[in-house]
């Protein structure tokens, strides 16, 4: 029997006296952490909380997170992450599918989530910096932690839904602990004295696993950005003294592009990792030139905990691949038969491991086409190089066929991404009469760069086939971006008269 809370419980033991979490200038020890958490475990019990009963979260990055997550899992609750940007439709979808009769939610969003709660037929706990507190006094403390088994629910974490609704993954004790000890050891190789960025959504899995739970487990400072903003996240690194700096590609980016970058002392740092999307090599080398420090890339969805491979500290890395299967995990590239293809080739990624969630929420039909004799599915495409390298090729929902040839978004990317004036890129398909789809392109800038469409459709019609070049090429401000700073490319408006 186990509970990921533990984790908590076991580094209050050994290190009470050290910073768990900071927000700017404020911090509290594991020792006000684990109070806290069992503050809330009691007020939950105290509002009839029986084990295995969801409990909603909305919140950004601020240190009541931890201290809220924890406490719903030490009461033996299962925790159901927000983006508290959602507004009260969403936030009445996600408690009504769950089945959550309360949330508890961050007061600057308060009234989309009262409106949300009120439509599901929930509680509302409003969680602000002045009240909160008081309410916690309040509450007796419910140190013990529930028991739980590896194959309980911890968490529910809802897929971005491309198509359709929104599914609950449903990740286990188990789950979460193999992946934030797999993460904890053999990648991060957190220690106590580290300091990790937590500028990764909280509500996401990448920041709860490899940020949070990771933090926790190694009794290590993490140090949480309500928003990212470059500057901001200079600030952080340079002040906290931050030594693993983790991202998405999108704030590498931004990083790499800082204008007064050289300012902030990055010293501290000996490690960054990127997940959540490919990250263009172009980029990584440029990052890697700017900070002085490695990027380690990895790979992982929400139904894997998320973590299933990386570029491994002390093994080779190689720039674009999302490295080797993490350790227990298992990792294979299939045809639409489930065959294993030959090596080099293209085919979707299908995984299996101690980190494949339990199911998908209420939906056996969604679940068993997802995960077949224990692999899952992801709807990635990969290739294997002969070392073991996984090199993702694209989403196999983004793939464009134009005129029967397979045209990969990411290859596009990657060379509009080494043009010297590109800050970011995303190359979609647009529907055509005769060949299907086209080829699109919607790009970004550099602050001060200057090129046209027509010197960017060039410049990549030049480098690959024929039928692969973006036949149309757009500038614009930004890329429209998700909550965990992913492009959206369901987002992007196409200008008139193209489709």
């Amino acid at each position: 029997m186990t509970n990921l809370a533990r984790n908590l419980t076991g580094t209050t033991r050994a290190h009470a006296e050290r910073v768990a979490v900071r927000v700017d200038n404020a911090a509290m020890t594991y020792r006000a952490l684990d109070e806290a958490s069992a503050r809330v475990a009691g007020l939950l019990r105290e509002r009839g909380l029986e084990p295995g009963q969801r409990v909603g979260l909305m919140m950004p990055n601020v240190a009541e997170v931890p201290v809220v997550y924890y406490g719903v899992l030490r009461a033996g609750g299962v925790v159901v992450p927000m983006n508290p940007l959602l507004k009260a439709r969403e936030v009445g979808y996600y408690l009504g599918d769950s089945g959550a009769q309360l949330i508890l939610a961050w007061h600057t969003f308060g009234d989309p989530a009262r409106d949300g709660a009120e439509q599901a037929g929930a509680d509302l706990i409003v969680v602000d910096p002045v009240t909160f507190p008081d309410l916690l006094a309040s509450a007796t403390p419910s140190f013990p932690v529930v028991e739980t088994g590896d194959q309980d629910t911890a968490v529910i974490l809802y897929t971005s839904g491309t198509t359709g609704q929104p599914k609950g993954a449903e990740l286990t004790h188990g789950n979460l602990i193999s992946n934030t000890e797999v993460a904890c050891h053999d990648i991060v190789r957190a220690r106590p004295d580290d300091v990790v960025f937590g500028g990764l959504p909280l509500f996401h899995v990448f920041g709860q696993t490899v940020a949070l739970n990771v933090a926790v487990a190694a009794g290590a400072c993490l140090t949480l950005l309500p928003r990212f903003d470059a500057e901001h996240a200079l600030r952080i690194v340079a002040g906290h003294g931050v030594t693993v700096f983790e991202g998405v590609p999108t704030m590498y980016v931004a990083l790499l592009h800082q204008p007064d970058r050289a300012k902030y002392d990055t010293s501290a740092l000996r490690m960054c990792i990127s997940g959540g999307a490919a990250l263009p090599v172009e980029v990584l080398r440029g990052f890697e030139a700017a900070y002085g420090v490695p990027v380690l890339e990895g790979y992982g969805l929400s139904e894997t905990s998320p973590v299933a491979s990386f570029n491994h500290p002390g093994r080779e890395r190689k720039p674009g691949s999302i490295g080797t299967p993490i350790r227990d995990v298992e990792m294979r590239v299939v045809d639409e038969l489930d065959h294993e293809v030959p090596q080099g080739e293209v085919g979707e990624i299908v995984i299996r491991g101690p980190n494949v969630m339990k199911g998908y929420w209420r939906r056996p039909e969604v679940t068993a086409e997802a995960v077949r004799e224990g692999w899952f599915h992801t709807g990635d495409l990969a290739r294997v190089d002969d070392e073991g390298y996984f090199y993702i090729v694209d989403r196999k929902k983004e793939l464009i066929i134009r005129g029967g040839y397979n045209v990969y978004p990411r290859e596009i990317e990657e060379v509009l991404y080494e043009h010297p004036a590109v800050a970011e890129a995303a190359v979609i398909g647009l529907p055509h009469p005769s060949l299907g789809e086209e080829v699109a392109a919607a790009v970004a800038l550099k602050p001060g760069a200057a090129a046209s469409a027509e010197d960017l459709r060039a410049y990549v019609k030049a480098q690959v086939a024929a039928y692969k070049y973006p036949r149309h090429l757009w500038l614009v401000d930004e890329l429209p971006k998700g909550a965990t700073g992913k492009v959206q490319k369901r987002d992007i408006v196409v200008p008139a008269g193209l489709i």
